[in-house]
């Protein structure tokens, strides 16, 4: 799974005072920059009165160890502080996984007025709902409660050359005329409509047949019928795509068309043009398209903070190859929008591949067959090393590998109707001390998977030990000539080069490219970057950027966007500068001590409070919206 999975976010940040460079488990920076907690509060402090951040409540959670217990609506401040006490009482332990009792309020609740779409639409076909609508019509009420602009410029109408939010955007002073009227860009219309676009998105027409139930799958359904009866043949009889029923045959053209490069299989739908091969004969699982990645920087699918925006960032450092988040396939089979979101794929990325999470052959293979046809991908990971329980218990993730036969229908089923190459991600077992990965590895050789990534711990270890390098070697070569990539505590130039030492065909990063991701940049030059605070706030700055281009520019947009930067925030604090350290490099494992940075925004970033990471990103998304609470969805254990 993601190895966004535990966050940097532990009260205490790195003990206490004065501590020593030579501490275990404590990053050693130079004793001229280390401080106090006390000492450090009161510098952050200080400037704080100044700041654009005194309606930000500093009641809640402030750092993000601390499981406080979830503050409901309209509960008051002392009924709370008590509360809080006796949960804590009750709770003498220290809180450690994820903080599934944190305060969490959708973007939506902050947007409580919303205008119709139909209004924002420019057009003349009334709104359909008619007197039902549960938005508002009413264009001058809206702007009476609408709060104000956050900033004189809007990125989409910048970029694109128009907005599609109109009066909603949060930025609409850049482009409402003095009219009201939305004002475009005609020239920058012009040379966006010549530019790439957002890949993978989920049609509606299709979207409608999901929910329905109006999909078939007989190609999905025949590899099924193999697994059951016996040894799958070499070569399949033809078979057809993914198709509706004959109720619905309309709605087919929709989906064979989606994919467009996908029009590779045999179709019961008349076609234009001459017919071919690719039209009627599958590929055999030789004459597949190779997964050639072997020496590329393989940025790891980070649940959460993996979203595309941060993508971009990484592809920008140098990630030669990137994966969409972990997606549960009974949701995509379900036609769930926020599920189809995590397939996205922006036109940076080259090499792109989505991660699959199920437990059962059926609804894995089905969901293949589906996106095989309807996306663009290089590849298609299946999630082995998820160790939450929500996905554990139901027999996903890291339950694979002790379910042996499940999972080699799984394998095999997504490999017959896949028409791109099938990946695996997986732990080194379930237990800590029982390793499976390297019996496994032959099996998922001799299935047909192209490609292995280990990361070198247990689901029983989580974070709390250091990757096993040394077993990940021994794997790479029982896997052999499968190619293996190796995962697990990647943080420098250094990490890397001695990784790539133990006969990995490549090297995948995950929260290294969260603490800073400029880490591919710094392996690929063979160097150390002491990056300035100033060019940490523009990598950020960047993000916010690309976040309100992917999820918008309205109110939940920009709360969507702020929740991501802050949930980012969380492992970016974790970062210590290359010249305040007394050795190089710094380690993953390494807790930072309190500490004061060269300037005050070098000193901010290092805080592990919430409150300041609020701080933060009002510097880039103008003042949170009232009654906002913030605190990581997990928290770390990671430093021992």
């Amino acid at each position: 799974m993601a190895e966004a999975a535990e966050v940097a976010a532990e009260s205490g940040g790195g003990g206490d005072s004065g501590v020593g460079a030579c501490e275990r488990g404590v990053a050693p920076i130079k004793a001229q920059y280390r401080t106090t907690k006390e000492r450090f509060h009161e510098y952050l402090d200080a400037d704080k009165q100044e700041g654009a951040c005194q309606e930000t409540p500093t009641e809640g959670p402030a750092e993000p160890e601390a499981k406080r217990i979830r503050l409901e609506d309209g509960q008051e401040n002392g009924k709370t502080e008590v509360a809080v006490e006796s949960h804590e009482r009750q709770m003498p332990k220290r809180a450690r996984g994820q903080n599934k009792s944190r305060p969490h309020m959708k973007p939506a609740h902050y947007d409580k007025e919303r205008l119709c779409p139909s209004l924002l639409q420019e057009s003349a076909t009334p709104c359909a709902f008619g007197d039902r609508c549960r938005f508002l019509h009413d264009v001058g009420r809206y702007l009476e409660t609408k709060p104000a602009d956050l900033g004189p410029h809007c990125v989409l109408f910048n970029t694109f050359g128009r907005c599609p939010y109109s009066m909603t955007c949060r930025f609409a002073g850049a482009h409402l005329g003095p009219e009201g009227q939305n004002l475009v860009q005609e020239e920058v219309v012009a040379r966006c409509a010549q530019l790439p676009s957002v890949r993978n998105g989920l049609d509606r027409a299709l979207q409608q047949q999901l929910r329905k139930r109006q999909v078939c799958f007989e190609r999905a359904e025949q590899a099924l019928s193999h697994l059951t009866q016996g040894p799958m043949p070499t070569i399949a009889p033809e078979s057809t795509v993914a198709t509706l029923t004959p109720k619905h045959s309309s709605c087919h053209v929709q989906l064979d068309n989606i994919g467009g490069d996908g029009a590779g299989q045999g179709s019961p739908v008349p076609t234009c043009g001459p017919l071919t091969d690719e039209d009627v004969v599958r590929l055999r699982p030789c004459e597949k398209k190779r997964l050639d990645i072997s020496g590329k920087l393989y940025l790891a699918p980070l649940t959460t903070c993996g979203n595309l925006p941060f993508r971009r960032i990484c592809k920008r450092f140098g990630a030669d190859v990137t994966c969409g988040e972990m997606a549960m396939c009974t949701n995509l089979l379900q036609g769930q929008m926020s599920e189809w979101a995590l397939l996205k794929r922006h036109p940076c990325e080259d090499i792109f591949g989505v991660q699959l999470e199920g437990a059962f052959p059926d609804t894995m293979t089905k969901c293949a067959e589906l996106l095989n046809r309807t996306i663009d991908v290089d590849f298609v990971d299946v999630n082995v090393g998820c160790p939450i329980d929500l996905v554990y218990k139901k027999g996903g993730g890291c339950a694979l590998m002790n379910r042996s036969a499940k999972f080699q229908q799984i394998v095999r089923g997504m490999n017959e109707v896949l028409d791109v190459p099938l990946t695996v991600k997986m732990r080194t077992g379930v237990q800590e001390r029982v390793s499976l990965a390297h019996r496994l590895l032959p099996e998922l050789r001799d299935w047909g998977v192209a490609l292995v990534t280990l990361h070198g711990r247990s689901r029983e270890q989580r974070y709390t030990r250091l990757a096993d390098w040394p077993y990940i070697e021994q794997c790479a070569k029982v896997a052999s000539p499968m190619p293996l990539f190796g995962n697990g505590d990647i943080l420098s130039f250094e990490d890397a080069n001695c990784a790539m030492q133990t006969g990995v065909a490549g090297i995948m990063v995950a929260r290294g490219a969260l603490l800073k991701p400029w880490l591919f940049t710094e392996i690929k030059e063979q160097r150390h970057w002491d990056i300035s605070s100033s060019e940490r706030l523009d990598i950020l700055r960047d993000f916010t950027h690309y976040g309100l281009e992917h999820w918008g520019s309205d109110t939940q947009g920009v709360e969507r966007t702020r929740r991501f930067l802050l949930e980012w925030l969380s492992f970016l604090c974790r970062y210590v500068p290359v010249g305040l350290l007394e050795r190089l490099p710094q380690r993953i494992n390494e807790r930072p001590p309190y500490y004061l940075g060269r300037d005050y925004l070098e000193t901010l970033m290092a805080s592990q409070q919430a409150a300041d990471w609020i701080r933060i990103s009002e510097m880039l998304l103008g003042p949170v919206p009232p009654g906002f609470v913030f605190l990581p969805k997990h928290k770390a254990n990671a430093y021992k």
